[in-house]
């Protein structure tokens, strides 16, 4: 059973603790984007809050829809 376990390794390369401010920025830009596409290809929105704290759903149309 055990032996059945799949290992899956990460993309990063480096230590977000260890990245300049650029390079954190691009990393935070890029993760969003990846979460972003996966949830859209699955059929799913993404969920956030929006900076006045109310959560929204945003489809891959680009449709936003508030969940309040």
């Amino acid at each position: 059973m055990i032996n059945d376990l799949i290992t899956k390794t990460g993309i990063m390369v480096k230590r977000p603790a260890a990245m300049s401010a650029d390079e954190l920025a691009e990393w935070k830009k890029k993760s969003f984007e990846r979460a972003r596409d996966y949830l859209f290809s699955i059929g799913q929105p993404l969920v956030y809050y929006q900076k006045d704290g109310t959560p929204v759903a945003e489809y891959r149309d680009g449709r936003i829809e508030s969940l309040k």
